[in-house]
């Protein structure tokens, strides 16, 4: 003979509360040795049940943006960084941003930080609830470019237009085809207005033109772009910060031993 709680776990599944289901005859007894009044047990129901939605949403969210690594504010060495100080972090962390459609554009050399600070901004706008999609502007082209005949690219192209935040690391890393460079342009027509962006690059958008190989095409891309805009510029100066705690293999004494009996 079933359980009582096994009856109410049942109607639990068929009302599609799985998690609830599961949990339920833990929530039963904390509630018998608490005492909780009907009102309070219903509302650790619910917000047991919507915190475990929630959380599957969160998670879905991350596997849908495709960020290259997990790299958060945790991790972030701001006080090496020339393009962005604290105040400006925190004005970036309210993602006010986000609800304008701004785009922020990073720019600077390899390794200062640009796809950190992208995708940790990234992370936290998704702990807020908004959907972000990570992409390099090499992939972003091949999923436009197939897109009408690749199932997979398909998808990638429907959840990225979706998305409240876009980010495209390395803008203009190298010459675009005319036909590539008319796509990305039509790509950021049809999402002006409707998302944010993060663009990162080590070209600055006066540069952009000789890289899409169409001058009036960049001013287009540039004037939408650029309407409602902020510019992060990382110093040339600035060390690599990826190259400065990079992980060894061997220990550095070692390799200065090595280094003099060579010589």
């Amino acid at each position: 003979m079933s359980q009582p709680y096994e009856i109410l776990q049942d109607k639990c599944r068929t009302l599609r509360l799985a998690e609830t289901a599961k949990e339920l005859p833990n929530l039963l007894r904390e509630a018998e040795a608490k005492g909780w009044t009907y009102y309070e047990f219903i509302h650790e129901i619910l917000r047991y049940e919507l915190g475990c939605r929630e959380k599957k949403h969160r998670e879905k969210l991350m596997k849908w943006a495709e960020f290259p690594e997990h790299l958060t504010f945790e991790s972030f060495r701001l006080e090496e960084q020339t393009a962005i100080g604290e105040k400006q972090l925190n004005v970036l962390k309210e993602l006010s941003w986000i609800e304008e459609c701004f785009t922020l554009i990073m720019m600077g050399p390899t390794g200062v930080g640009k796809t950190h600070l992208s995708t940790a901004l990234g992370i936290h706008a998704i702990e807020q609830g908004y959907q972000v999609s990570f992409i390099s502007m090499d992939h972003l082209i091949y999923v436009l470019k197939s897109k009408e005949y690749i199932n997979k690219s398909k998808i990638r192209y429907n959840r990225i237009t979706k998305s409240d935040l876009i980010i495209i690391d390395d803008v203009m890393y190298m010459a675009y085809e005319q036909q590539e460079a008319h796509l990305f342009f039509q790509f950021i027509y049809e999402m002006y207005d409707k998302a944010a962006f993060i663009l990162t690059s080590n070209k600055g958008p006066g540069e952009w033109g000789k890289f899409l190989g169409d001058s009036t095409l960049t001013t287009a891309i540039l004037d939408r772009l650029l309407h409602r805009s902020e510019i992060l510029t990382f110093s040339e100066e600035q060390d690599s910060i990826r190259m400065k705690y990079r992980k060894t293999i061997f220990d550095p004494q070692e390799a200065q031993i090595i280094k003099k009996e060579d010589e």
